[in-house]
């Protein structure tokens, strides 16, 4: 039996509207795998692309934490907030276990004896006869030392890792930081420079770490 013309225009009208509610449905349902896969195609490329090491810290610019620590065991000198003021200064996170501490420390050494630069040493979860071991084997560089046994200090600093290096300014403000190993180029053409420039002297080009 053929249905009136008014019914068949209601029920191809009802027909359409459901496809219609369909499409407007799925559509953004298949599209979003391809969406996510993108995102994170992205993500991917741009950390490719970025140098760990430059990761901004949200204490640049900003006072030391306020910490005071015991000095690395057979050494004299602890460290505090307190000693980092009054000249610009280095301190460089470091620890007996850490594998990459040792490639940076020679340089260290040879910036403790050219005298460019005070440097303290925050020891990071390390136990005491190893780090007393460490430094009377490898040298101490250090003109204080904090021994952050429980790690509490560094989590304040927001420490990655180690080795990190920090730039301390004449106000006891973090000025720069250094994500792994300090290498002679980042010291030459980025710390010295910085040193000189928060010092109020001309650039030290003659002052190398090499």
């Amino acid at each position: 039996m053929a249905l009136p013309n008014a019914q068949r225009v209601a029920t191809a009208e009802a027909s359409g509207a459901r496809t219609s509610t369909r499409r407007r449905w799925f559509r953004p349902v298949f599209l979003l795998p391809a969406i996510v896969f993108l995102g994170l195609m992205l993500a991917f490329g741009f950390s490719l692309h970025r140098d760990p090491n430059t990761v901004p810290s949200a204490l640049i610019g900003k006072p030391v934490p306020e910490f005071s620590l015991a000095p690395v065991k057979g050494r004299a000198l602890g460290l505090s907030s307190a000693n980092l003021k009054s000249d610009v200064s280095l301190v460089n996170v470091f620890a007996s276990w850490c594998v990459a501490c040792r490639e940076e420390h020679p340089l260290l050494m040879r910036m403790e004896e050219r005298r460019l630069v005070p440097i303290y040493g925050l020891d990071y979860k390390d136990k005491p006869d190893d780090a007393a071991r460490w430094l009377d084997a490898m040298g101490d560089p250090y003109a204080r030392t904090g021994a952050d046994i429980d790690g509490r200090v560094a989590i304040d600093w927001g420490v990655y890792g180690v080795p990190e290096t920090y730039v301390i300014d004449r106000e006891g403000r973090i000025a720069f930081k250094q994500i792994g190993p300090v290498t002679a180029e980042v010291f030459d053409n980025t710390i010295l420079p910085l040193i000189a420039k928060l010092r109020g002297v001309s650039p030290m080009s003659n002052e190398t770490s090499r």
